[in-house]
This record gives structure tokens, sequence and C-alpha cells, in this order.
């Protein structure tokens, strides 16, 4: 006796026949708009790039050759005109320049981390802890961040003059450590990066407020304190009104007041004109130099944010 073995059901003409599901794909960009997108990325770049390039062919070349050679290419002797030029630039009026580039140094860096420190304190109090009063404190800040720097100049010198510290360091220090900006941007990481969770932890673990921020919300929130210390870098560095309000001596001026009033004497010593070249080229070295070795903090900062 045989026993037939069990039948499967036979598979409908319908399903052999039908195709495997393919797996979706995201809508394809056109040729044509990644073209257009490049030509325009390619057009901003050279928009930006060639006055700085004018920059540095124009600080190689001598008086003469200025006014005679073509105006986006090197001379014959752009090389030796060039270190010419550096060794004229750091060694008139009894060196000067560098004097000026130390004080924009000074400046820029310590009253920028200062002013940065503070950002992220007062950030970091506004989004963590609660009060009377902190959305209209918040407010203020917010309001400070649609004023004006040169708005503020004059109020300032007349504050300054009434204790004496106009043409002093701190005239242009003590002003510079101020960003509302700062505070509006801190604020606004503290509450999405910091979550409550940890403070409370710390707390518990009997950790203070103050020791509490230094050793964990300011690395959660280091990416935001770069951009913030980036923008007052740059905004120190390139400030020109307050320091023409507040300074008279030169010792103390930063590099933009002093190339200010070089170039303002050119017609009386033609001579100083490629000594602004020269110096203008030099003054933005730093402001690359800064970008350059943050940037990478800066992108994971905007990448980890991105994710988030």
């Amino acid at each position: 006796m045989t026993v037939d073995a069990p039948t499967r059901p036979a598979q409908s003409f319908d399903d052999a026949s039908a195709p495997a599901p393919k797996r979706g794909r995201g809508p394809r960009e056109s040729v044509m708009s990644r073209s257009a997108a490049m030509i325009i990325m390619g057009a901003f770049t050279l928009y930006f790039l060639i006055p700085i390039f004018w920059l540095f062919v124009s600080s190689t070349k001598t008086l003469d050759n200025f006014n005679s050679g073509p105006a986006l290419w090197f001379s014959a002797t752009s090389l030796q005109d060039f270190v010419g030029n550096i060794g004229q630039l750091f060694t008139y009026n009894d060196g000067i320049f560098p004097r000026w580039m130390l004080n924009s140094i000074v400046y820029a860096t310590v009253a920028g981390g200062l002013g940065t420190i503070l950002s992220a304190m007062c950030g970091y109090a506004l989004a963590k802890y609660r009060f009377r009063g902190r959305e209209a404190l918040f407010n203020v800040f917010l309001g400070g961040v649609l004023v004006p720097a040169t708005a503020l100049a004059l109020p300032l010198f007349l504050i300054f003059s009434q204790v004496q510290l106009t043409d002093t360091f701190w005239a242009v220090f003590l002003p510079s450590i101020v960003s509302p900006f700062g505070v509006y941007l801190s604020r606004i990481y503290a509450a999405s990066s910091v979550p409550d969770e940890i403070i409370e932890a710390a707390r518990i673990d009997g950790s203070s407020e103050l020791r509490t921020f230094f050793t964990v919300a300011i690395r959660l929130m280091s990416p935001a304190l770069v951009t913030v210390f980036l923008f007052q870098f740059v905004a120190i560095w390139n400030n020109f009104f307050l320091p023409l309000v507040m300074l008279r001596s030169q010792e103390l001026f930063p590099v933009t007041l002093g190339l200010y009033t070089w170039n303002s004497n050119v017609s009386q010593y033609p001579e100083l004109r490629t000594l602004v070249l020269v110096g203008a080229f030099v003054s933005i070295i730093p402001l690359l130099v800064a970008f350059l070795s943050l940037q990478r903090f800066w992108r994971s900062g905007l990448g980890s944010g991105g994710l988030k």
C-alpha cells in the first residue's frame, strides 16, 4: 500500500509572474539643477575671493608697479618686493604696526574669550533656572541684539569719560566683552542640549552649581560656544568706530584704526599706500587662522545638532 506524498497548493500564474517589489528611491537630483547650484556657488566663491587675491597681489608690488602693472597679476620682482614690503611694514615708525597687531589680538582673544564665558553663563541661567522676570530679562537681551554697536559708541564715551577711562585699554576691552547675541544663542543651545536629568544627577551627587556648569554644561554647549567666540573674535577684530571714539594714543590703536590713520595720510605720504595694502593683507591672517583652527568643532556641533 502506497501513501501519496502531501501535495502543495499550486502557485497561481499571477503570483509566479509578478515581479519582485523594488526598493523605494528618493527623488533624483536633475543634472540641470545640480549644475545651476554649482555655477551659483562658484560665482559667489569668486566674488568673495577675488578681493582677497587682489589684496595679496597688490601687497607684492612697489608703488611704481602698482600704478603701471596689471591689477590681478604679479610683477617680475613680486617675491623680492613682497619681502621688502613686509620688512618696511614691521619697521615703519619704530615698529608701530606690530604693536597694533598685538593690541588687536589681545582685544579680540581675551575679550572674546571672556565674553563667550559670560554669555554662556547668562544663557545657561536663563535656560535652566526658573525665576521671576526671566522672560522679561531675555527680551532685554533680544532688544540688545537689534541695537547697532555704532549707536552705543557715544553713550559709552560719555560714561567712560565720567570715570576717566577714555584713551585707556579698558575703554575698548570692557565694552567688547558684552554680547547680547551670544546670550541669545547660548540660551537656545543650553535649553536643547543640556538635559535637566544630568543637572539633577550632578546636584544629587553634591556638585555645586558653578562646578556643574564648568564640568558638565559647558562641555555639552561647546559647539555653540565656539560659534559665539568666532562671532565675538571677528566683531572685535573688525571694530573700528568704538576705538576711533575712545582712543587718542597710537600705542593703544587696534590694527583697523591704525591702518585708517595711515590711509588718511596717503595724499601727504604716498609710500603709505603700499604699507596700507600689505598691512590689510597681514591683518586678515589671524582671522583665517582662528576660523580654520576652530571649524572642526563648529562643523561637529552643527552635525550633532542636525542629528538631534
